[in-house]
């Protein structure tokens, strides 16, 4: 006979005391019955009650909010923005935390990854243990930096411009966004109806004025036309096929790193903090220190910002290699570094065009890979090369942790690891690893 359905345990609750953060924007509780609970807008050491949002009888874990705090941490503010909280908008984790408290939860994240997945201390990996802020986003409890210059809205079946729930499909409407940069919010797409749009994407360029929108219609609509507050480049995504296609303005914005101007196509890749670009290559620099005469490899090189730094670097008898995926990205980066005859841009999979370079050794080579990581095929290829120095960028401290036990087994150990909140109110941290030959640090 077929096993009974577990019975769903969705709007139980429970009165939980919470435990460690965990990666992912949440915290851990057990009910009294031992069953795990990742609980969001809840703080270590608290007492709250929970309500379970996904879950039922004898599953290994259950998803629940704080909805009733009984006992508060000295960390925990009002949450700033009103559409912040349980069943609410999803973009953000941390909105009822402490400026200082969300970066001591992401470092113990780091932290926690780090032992759990590679076995590494923070001693072992030349890290502080600190997160630090960026430039200007040192703002006071109840404050939000205003960081986020590309947002994407969820059209709701009202045309209302909103944000998607946490792990749901479902749109909170909003009328404005605390973390959207002022660039953004100047536009005003909160403010209009976007009847049969599904989503619209605004973008506000860091090193220029450039701003742009990009609409995707829902199959069968019309566009809009578009007037809003700031003069503004419009894009469409083709329904059927994801391709995007100029309506009227630059199909591009122009950003600025490191004393560079990059072109960024439409859907290519660029750090949504606006200092993001500069903080990361200045110290992907600092740990590499690039000589004259370096050859290099910007792997996941997106439109080349590491690998534009790196060619100032290396000079003329140097040479840079890049290899990015996206087709777009690829043409944008070799506009961008036309200037540099030594330097290649390469278009296809890493773990694809790397070996069919023929390439056996580097003196250095940057990693930026997606959230997932590079892995270990990848990472051994790399190690293989014999590099003097390897920069690792990460989004994701599993991932981060997961290949650095790879660089391990290849013979490389981390020099220093540098960890910085350019995602402030969410779960995400961005950190820069600086590996050499293990020979090297005994």
């Amino acid at each position: 006979m077929p096993a009974e359905p577990r019975k769903s345990l969705v709007g139980q609750e429970y009165e939980v005391e919470i435990g460690p953060v965990a990666h992912g924007g949440h915290c851990v509780a057990r009910t009294c019955e031992g069953q795990v609970l990742f609980v969001r807008h809840a703080l270590p050491g608290e007492r709250v009650v929970a309500r379970v949002t996904e879950g039922e009888e004898g599953a290994r874990f259950l998803r629940a909010d704080a909805v009733r705090v009984l006992g508060a941490s000295k960390d925990r503010v009002e949450a700033p923005c009103p559409f912040a909280g349980p069943g609410r908008c999803g973009g953000c984790d941390w909105q009822h935390a402490k400026p200082g408290a969300q970066r001591r939860l992401k470092a113990d994240v780091v932290a926690e990854q780090l032992k759990r997945l590679a076995g590494l201390t923070p001693e072992e990996v030349g890290w502080d243990g600190t997160v630090v802020p960026a430039e200007g986003d040192k703002v006071p409890a109840g404050q939000v930096p205003a960081w986020r210059t590309r947002v994407q809205y969820a059209i709701d079946d009202q045309g209302r411009a909103g944000l998607r729930r946490h792990r749901s499909h479902e749109i909170e409407p909003i009328d404005r966004c605390l973390i959207a940069a002022e660039e953004v919010s100047e536009l005003g797409i909160e403010k209009r109806d976007w009847t049969g749009m599904a989503s619209v994407e605004a973008i506000a360029a860091t090193g220029s004025q450039d701003r742009q929108v990009i609409l995707t219609p829902k199959p069968g609509a019309r566009l809009p036309l578009v007037a809003l507050n700031r003069p503004v480049s419009v894009l469409r995504v083709d329904e059927k096929t994801g391709a995007v296609h100029r309506v009227h303005g630059r199909p591009f914005v122009r950003e600025r790193a490191d004393g560079r101007t990059y072109r960024v196509g439409a859907g290519g890749f660029w750090q949504v903090h606006p200092k993001a670009a500069e903080t990361l290559v200045t110290a992907v620099m600092q740990g590499l220190l690039p000589r004259k005469g370096d050859t290099a490899l910007d792997l996941y090189c997106g439109v080349g910002l590491f690998a534009g730094a790196l060619a100032d670097r290396v000079g003329d008898k140097g040479a840079v290699l890049g290899v990015e995926s996206s087709r777009r990205a690829v043409e944008d980066a070799r506009h961008n570094l036309a200037s540099f005859p030594r330097v290649r841009i390469e278009q296809g999979k890493v773990e694809t065009v790397l070996p069919r370079t023929g390439i056996t050794e580097a003196d250095l080579v940057v990693l930026d890979p997606p959230r997932s990581g590079a892995g270990r095929r990848t990472v051994s290829h790399v190690t293989s090369l014999g590099a003097r120095r390897i920069a690792y960028v990460a989004c994701d401290p599993a991932a981060l942790a997961r290949d650095l036990g790879y660089f391990r087994e290849g013979g490389y150990r981390v020099r220093t690891l540098r960890a910085f909140d350019l995602f402030p109110m969410t779960h995400h941290v961005e950190c820069v690893a600086i590996l050499e030959p293990a020979a090297k640090g005994t």
